[in-house]
C-alpha cells in the first residue's frame, strides 16, 4: 500500500455548476423581492412581526414543556420496566402527542 496515496473521500459531492457572482447576485435579489411580497401579503390580511414573535416564543415555550414531559416518560418506562409506548396507552395519550 501506498502511504502517500491521494485520499479518495466515500462521500462524493456532485459538482455544481458555476454561477458567476452577478448571476448569484441577481438570484438572491429575485428572491429577496419574492419574500418582501410574501411579507407585504401577510401584512395585508393582518399579521405583525410582533404577533410572529409572540407565536415563535410560545412555540419555544411548548416544545421545552414537551420535552420534559418525554423524558418524565421515559424515566417512568424505565423504572416500571416497560415502554414509553405503553406509557401513552396507559395514560390515554396518542403517540403523536
Amino acid at each position: 500500500k501506498k502511504v502517500n496515496s491521494h485520499f479518495k473521500s466515500p462521500l462524493q459531492v456532485p459538482d455544481s455548476p458555476k454561477v458567476s457572482p452577478e448571476e448569484e447576485v441577481a438570484e438572491l435579489q429575485k428572491k429577496k423581492e419574492q419574500l418582501d411580497s410574501e411579507i407585504a401579503q401577510l401584512e395585508e390580511e393582518g399579521c405583525r412581526v410582533e404577533e410572529l414573535d409572540q407565536h415563535i416564543d410560545k412555540l419555544h415555550e411548548y416544545n421545552d414543556i414537551k420535552d420534559i414531559g418525554q423524558s418524565l416518560l421515559g424515566r417512568i418506562a424505565a423504572l416500571r420496566g416497560t415502554t414509553t409506548r405503553d406509557l401513552y396507552a396507559h395514560f390515554g395519550l396518542e403517540l403523536d402527542d
